[in-house]
């Protein structure tokens, strides 16, 4: 049939017109053995560890071969940082046993740690730097106020005990117990800032046991200090009042007052340097 497409070649020109014999199978051609390709997994699973072993090998050695010319001994030291209260002499005499180690030896932590427990250092940080150098920055103490009699206390109410504290008699004094340093701190901080327009600055703040608070302010210009008597609680409400009656009463007779008790609910009492001025002004003043 014309159109039709051969799907299939008959064998060769020879017996092309023979008939086909019943029963007989047609000739099919072979296709050729195929053998299975190799697996080299189990190659790859044994050479890698072996690499990696021989990898390991090489770079310790190596590593032992460098390291004596690598780990030099400790040539330098830079101490870095604003020095005002300790000396770098010091520094130097707190390090000296660590500087007898090797670059990758000395013991950076040991160092760190050291320099804090010196009294005015607050922060230290402890580097090397190649070949041979070890840099040293340093963060002083900032002394803010004593407290007590035998310790200091800086901006975040921390305290500790420099040898010398003839030097800080200038500072307000803090005091109270020892749990309390920040609570402290944190009160002479909000109190200061509101006397300081009035032109008062504060020499000591107490906290007693039982929880009440004593302020005296400095002598200055206005005169000498008094003593205000602020109670337990709300300190700022009873700051606010002796600040509101101060510029429409107390001022003009500030030289003259001792101290201001301001334990009251809604006014404060004033204690007269003079026994004479008593008789002539109110002794209790109501806002």
């Amino acid at each position: 049939m014309r159109g039709a497409s051969i799907r299939h070649q008959s064998s060769p020109a020879v017996g092309r017109n023979k008939p086909v014999p019943r029963g007989a199978s047609r000739m099919v051609d072979k296709e050729p053995l195929r053998l299975p390709k190799a697996n080299f997994g189990f190659l790859k699973l044994l050479l890698w560890p072996a690499a990696l072993v021989v990898l390991g090998l090489g770079t310790y050695e190596g590593a032992q071969y460098a390291l004596p010319y690598a780990d030099r001994p400790i040539a330098h030291v830079a101490i870095q940082g604003d020095l005002s209260y300790i000396s770098q002499q010091a520094v130097q005499q707190r390090i000296a046993p660590y500087l007898n180690a090797r670059f990758f030896t000395i013991d950076l932590t040991s160092m760190r740690s050291d320099l804090e427990t010196m009294p005015w250092i607050a922060h230290a940080e402890v580097r090397r730097v190649w070949p041979d150098q070890v840099v040293i920055r340093l963060e002083e103490q900032l002394p803010v106020a004593r407290w007590g009699t035998e310790a200091l206390l800086n901006n975040q109410g921390e305290a500790f005990a420099p040898r010398e504290l003839a030097n800080y008699d200038h500072l307000p004094q803090l005091v109270g117990p020892q749990r309390a340093q920040q609570q402290v701190m944190q009160q002479y901080q909000v109190l200061s800032q509101m006397l300081r327009p009035l032109g008062f600055s504060i020499a000591r703040l107490e906290l007693r046991e039982r929880g009440s608070w004593f302020l005296t302010t400095g002598a200055s210009s206005t005169g000498p200090g008094i003593e205000l008597l602020l109670g337990r609680d709300d300190l700022v409400a009873k700051m606010r009042r002796f600040i509101a009656i101060y510029d429409k009463t107390l001022k003009d007779q500030i030289t003259n007052i001792a101290r201001v008790d301001l334990r009251y609910s809604n006014g404060l009492a004033v204690g007269w340097r003079d026994p004479q001025a008593a008789a002539e002004k109110p002794a209790v003043a109501k806002n």
